[in-house]
């Protein structure tokens, strides 16, 4: 190196340096979809938080931006796969979803969404108390009809009726329209904290279970960031700061579920895709764990 060189070889290597700063240049925005105007929800902040974790462990430079309004599952899906506008949900999978988004297959809540209590009116407790497994697949229930969660209730012979409006499936439970509103635990309880004035509550005795995954998903030729995600939630697992924050939001949850004392309705997913990693008892919840 020439004596000029090096007189000016610390300055070249610190202007280096500076260049992204520079040029402007930042770090690649990811949207999720949890409008901006309800962060505060509870039920945002284990996913949202999990995708942190997840680009965190992943040593990528991704900068996570919530989305700008609130719509349905239906439209959301549909705005991701059409680039526009959004790069990760979170959602239960379908046949249907892996065929148009791409799923990270590690169940982000351990399978906790299939794992649904029964939400009613506190007038009918009794009622639904007494039902046998049969009565109570005849009784009027509600579930969202874009939900994958329809057609399984559907398939497993329960009277379900299909609504498009997640406010108005409340006002049907209130009005004594349907018996139950089958929900999942880490669910339940919050939705109920935040309808004191509806005369809810959780039925006892009955629980029902399917096999459920609840994945991220990004665009369908988004495979940079997909890989990034995987091993973001693949080092969170090995190490176990994942299973530290699901127990951080759900433990409680999971306790006042109290499984072992409720009969369980055992019920199949027929639209669970073939590649669901079931056999990884690693990645789902198992109630005599308690995680």
């Amino acid at each position: 190196m020439s004596v000029m060189m090096a007189r000016f070889y610390p300055l070249v290597c610190f202007i280096f340096l500076l260049l992204p700063f520079l040029s402007g240049a930042q770090p690649q925005q990811v949207i999720y979809s949890w409008p901006m105007s309800m962060l505060g929800d509870v039920r945002g902040s284990y996913p949202i938080a999990l995708l942190h974790l997840a680009i965190e462990k992943s040593g990528t430079d991704y900068q996570l931006v919530p989305s700008g309004q609130v719509m349905t599952q239906h439209r959301t899906l549909r705005q991701l796969g059409s680039n526009n506008g959004l790069d990760v949900v979170w959602t239960m999978t379908s046949p249907e979803r892996e065929k148009e988004l791409r799923p990270i297959r590690i169940p982000i809540d351990r399978g906790l969404i299939g794992w649904r209590l029964l939400l009613i009116h506190q007038d009918n407790e009794q009622k639904i108390q007494q039902l046998d497994e049969r009565q109570l697949k005849n009784s009027p229930s509600v579930q969202g009809s874009d939900w994958p969660d329809y057609p399984i209730l559907k398939a497993n012979h329960f009277r379900v009726l299909g609504s498009g409006d997640f406010d108005s499936m409340f006002k049907m439970l209130k009005a004594r329209r349907i018996d139950y509103f089958p929900r999942s635990i880490t669910e339940i309880w919050p939705e109920l904290q935040q309808r004191p004035g509806m005369s809810l509550a959780v039925a006892p005795k009955w629980v029902l279970n399917y096999p459920a995954a609840l994945y991220f998903f990004v665009q369908k030729d988004n495979i940079e960031l997909a890989n990034a995600i995987e091993i973001g939630l693949l080092r969170a697992i090995e190490d176990g700061s994942m299973q530290q924050l699901f127990l951080q939001h759900f433990s409680s949850a999971i306790q006042q579920a109290d499984l072992k004392s409720r009969t369980v309705i055992q019920l199949t997913n027929p639209i669970l895709p073939a590649e669901t990693p079931l056999k990884n008892k690693m990645l789902w919840f198992d109630p005599q764990l308690g995680y």
